[in-house]
């Protein structure tokens, strides 16, 4: 069985309107997510996740699931902003035709056209990893994904921070900062995986850090199809190696800053090529080269700065492009992209990479550019208060209503519901109840808003709108927001508040034709 949605709804501004497991939301989608792909993710019709589509709020790993399986297809576009930590506690299976997750990691399987937006005061995904697997169009931005385990506890998918497997195409990560505590001896692995025939993948003004291993493209000799990966503007930092190891392919590197690399960078293998432009190697060992096999790699190399480096000596299974790195082939980009000189990558890629750091890029002459309102803005449209759902055009039929309930806390009215101040509200006397809206005469409505005070937000786990005179379900879901539904003549509306983590407060519930 399908589970409903109604999950916190961004600001409407023009009107665009999406079908949500049977609640429509309206809301000015273009401005969810910020910047555009570029690199190889740029390529293959292009990766512009879920713009278009409709903009969900969510605090927990569970209302990430259900905004994934709320939707009318999996391939329905959607934008899920993110704020607070998510982690195994609040991380529940759901099920849904529109997807296939689980409790244990964010599982994009089997999913297009979504977009993963950390807000706020950012989103940090703790011991938990995101698998992107059978999937196309997808963007993850402004998350952090830290100390995700293989083995001990608790442990998700298989200690990647992101992986991706099994014919992935078109997926951009930007401004992630993606860290573990140790290496596989700690039960970690790696940061940023692709394989089994991923394809068309940008990762862009992050951070990986504190980690044995940086990411790999295929996950042995044999597997060679994936391909065409962008790695540029990140910071590679405290890595023993693997930044990447490539196995087939073609990749490009560009103005990345990789400092305190312990055994090896850039591991070319099996008769990958990769780009390598003006990049940043500082206090490392073995920047570029074929570590630890015969089959060898290649490499185009230019404008790179290699500051405090060392390499070994050239043997059996180790081939290091160094000390005097030339060029080994030659590798065609098929989109434009503008060079930093390598010597401001340290400080261009200190001011923008990683989550939190407002989206911030570079202009490609080394100086800085910042989105007008970055989703960690406050301000910003893109992360509006989640305390006022969405504004409603026409005349809200609750004011000159009537009300009631099931019960009231004290010092609060249900008379409060349609006074028109959000200074007022309503309570239950425990954490469930009723509010009713009512009319002498039947009335034909279509959207009903629900707004919590602001101290308040994110009580409600369960509701359902139902027409008083028949019992018939009109909506249900989770949170608060505008709800539109089938227009129905009725007398009186009920808002049933079926669970909450906390006592909710209702300061207004409007009623719209």
């Amino acid at each position: 069985m399908r589970r409903s949605l109604a999950l916190k709804v961004g600001t409407v501004a023009a009107a665009m309107a999406v079908a949500v497991a049977g609640i429509t939301f309206s809301m000015n989608s273009a401005t969810a997510q910020t910047n555009a792909a570029n690199g190889y993710a740029s390529q293959n019709g292009g990766t512009t996740g879920g713009a278009g589509g409709a903009v969900v709020r969510a605090t927990t790993g569970t209302q990430i699931n259900q905004a994934l399986c709320g939707r009318s297809s999996d391939s329905t576009p959607i934008i899920i902003q993110v704020e607070g930590t998510i982690n195994h506690g609040n991380t529940a299976d759901v099920s849904g035709s529109s997807c296939d997750v689980g409790s244990t990691l964010i599982d994009l399987k089997g999913v297009s056209n979504v977009t993963i937006l950390g807000v706020g005061s950012g989103a940090v995904f703790d011991q938990i990893g995101i698998h992107i697997r059978e999937s196309s169009n997808i963007i993850i931005q402004n998350v952090t994904v830290k100390n995700v385990k293989k083995s001990g506890s608790p442990t998700s998918n298989g200690g990647d921070a992101i992986g991706m497997e099994n014919g992935v195409r078109n997926v951009w990560v930007d401004h992630v900062t993606l860290e573990a505590s140790g290496g596989e001896s700690e039960g970690y692995d790696g940061l940023f995986d692709m394989k089994d025939d991923t394809k068309y993948v940008t990762l862009s003004y992050s951070i990986l850090r504190n980690s044995e291993r940086g990411g790999l493209v295929g996950s042995g000799d044999s597997d060679l199809d994936s391909s065409f990966i962008t790695y540029h503007h990140n910071l590679y930092q405290n890595l023993n190696s693997r930044i990447p190891l490539l196995r087939g392919g073609t990749a490009h590197s560009y103005n990345n800053h990789f400092v305190g690399i312990v055994e090896s960078g850039i591991n070319s293998r099996v008769g990958a090529k990769i780009k390598v432009d003006n990049n940043y190697f500082e206090d490392s060992k073995d920047p570029i080269g074929t570590f630890y096999t015969d089959l060898r790699g290649y490499w185009q190399v230019s404008g790179n700065v290699f500051d405090n480096v060392t390499w070994s000596s050239p043997g059996t299974d180790n081939y290091p492009a160094g000390p005097n790195p030339t060029s080994t082939t030659t590798v065609s980009i098929p989109y434009s992209y503008s060079l930093d000189n390598a010597n401001c990558v340290p400080s261009v890629v200190s001011t923008t990479a990683g989550a939190n750091k407002g989206l911030k890029t570079s202009n490609g002459s080394c100086s800085i550019q910042t989105p007008t309102n970055p989703p960690t803005d406050p301000t910003d449209p893109t992360d509006p208060p989640t305390t006022t759902p969405p504004p409603t055009t026409g005349t809200n039929l609750s004011l000159g209503a009537g009300a009631d309930g099931t019960s009231k806390g004290g010092g609060t009215s249900y008379g409060n519901v349609i006074d028109g101040s959000t200074s007022t509200y309503w309570s239950p006397s425990g954490t469930t109840g009723r509010i009713s809206v009512k009319w002498g005469s039947a009335q034909t409505i279509d959207t009903v808003v629900i707004r919590e005070a602001s101290d308040a937000v994110g009580n409600i786990d369960g509701w359902q709108l139902v027409n008083n005179s028949t019992g018939a379900v009109l909506a249900s879901g989770t949170g608060a927001g505008t709800i539109s539904f089938t227009a129905t003549s009725l007398t009186k509306v009920n808002f049933v508040i079926t669970a909450a983590s906390g006592t909710p407060k209702i300061t207004e519930f409007e009623t719209y034709a």
